[in-house]
């Protein structure tokens, strides 16, 4: 596609190896814009940036393969790049510290400038925890929030698909360039947010998936949002750097308790004695947000023999090892096994590391 000037001279600059944000966002501010800055001195450069990069943008800026991708890129309508002199700039981010000066975009613009809502957690989460996120993520859409996450494996995937299900989609914030999907398990799951909402990256075309990239992600994220839900995380997780950074950016911090024995509720359960709001269901955080209308109603299958299965009765929402469960129930062994595989069948319990089962509903 043909790229006008404007869009160029961003994009040049943007693409220069060695040009951080940071240099960028001063040489915007030394000089107006990225045609002055491309046209300025050496020496006025010079004074802003190093002298291997002043000698870069003097000579015309982007490495030109970078620059060809880029072309090529934009040739597929669904494809964009907005900067912040772009007028669909998302206004969300214009109110954090430090936002891009451009990123790339895959899908619908729209959803970028309509109140979003991030929900994060582990990606190693429980079955409950991936019941849980996809179910609030399609409430609170139903309920006219796009849902923000970041396209990782676990809670992220959950509430990507309950965006998708609900009526205000979702918006995938990845770490890496937009010609790559990673993980790769989460492909289909791109391609279906590329269809019906949005892949998001600051990164350029080609970047991998490096682990610095991911903390940076992660401001996007709540950056984009109005709060941030926490589904499960450890007290080690990623998922609490985001939290952190939407308390910083002045987002509404949210998070679901667990059980006190579980190591994924530890980092919920952090955050809850740090002043976030405990949430049981999605109209706790429509509330906490001051709107109105109700979370939709998620149908529930009709009861089933299974769900009176007396083995219900003595097991909990805190794990449970078999020795326990046989000595409640008084169960044979084969019995208590053939109950249990049929209660997991059923969706009604999950089987835990170390021999250990936990109630789901």
């Amino acid at each position: 596609m043909s790229i006008d000037a404007d869009l160029e001279a961003w994009l040049r600059l943007s693409l220069l190896p060695g040009l951080g944000h940071q240099s960028l966002r001063k040489l915007l501010v030394a000089l107006g814009s990225p045609a002055n800055i491309l046209t300025a001195s050496h020496r006025a450069l010079s004074g802003i940036v190093s002298e291997k990069i002043a000698h870069a943008i003097r000579n015309g800026g982007a490495d030109p393969a970078r620059w060809s991708a880029v072309g090529s890129w934009l040739d597929d309508p669904a494809n964009h790049v907005l900067t912040l002199a772009d007028p669909d700039y998302p206004r969300a981010l214009l109110e954090i510290p430090d936002p891009p000066p451009l990123f790339y975009v895959k899908g619908r613009l729209d959803l970028l400038n309509r109140p979003g809502f991030a929900i994060v957690g582990s990606r190693n989460a429980t079955a409950q925890g991936l019941t849980n996120a996809e179910a609030f993520a399609a409430a609170l859409s139903n309920a006219g929030l796009t849902i923000i996450s970041g396209l990782a494996l676990g809670v992220d995937a959950a509430a990507h698909r309950g965006g998708l299900d609900g009526a205000s989609s979702t918006v995938a914030v990845v770490g890496t360039g937009l010609d790559t999907v990673y993980p790769a398990r989460n492909r289909d799951l791109a391609h279906r947010i590329a269809a019906q909402g949005a892949l998001v990256s600051e990164f350029p075309l080609g970047t991998p998936a490096l682990a610095a990239n991911f903390p940076q992600r992660n401001r996007l994220i709540c950056g984009l949002s109005k709060g941030c839900l926490v589904v499960e995380a450890a007290i080690s997780s990623g998922s609490l750097i985001t939290a952190r950074l939407a308390t910083d950016q002045g987002r509404e911090v949210f998070a679901i308790p667990g059980s006190i024995h579980s190591p994924l509720a530890k980092g919920c359960h952090a955050l809850i004695k740090q002043g976030a709001k405990l949430v049981e269901s999605a109209q706790d955080v429509l509330e906490e947000l001051g709107l109105s209308q109700p979370a939709a109603r998620v149908a529930t299958a009709p009861a089933n023999d299974a769900d009176t299965h007396p083995l219900l009765t003595h097991l909990s929402f805190d794990p449970v090892d078999i020795d326990t469960l046989q000595q409640r129930s008084g169960l044979a062994i084969g019995a208590l096994n053939t109950a249990l595989t049929n209660l997991e069948l059923a969706g009604l319990i999950e089987a835990l590391p170390g021999g250990r089962w936990q109630r789901l509903s």
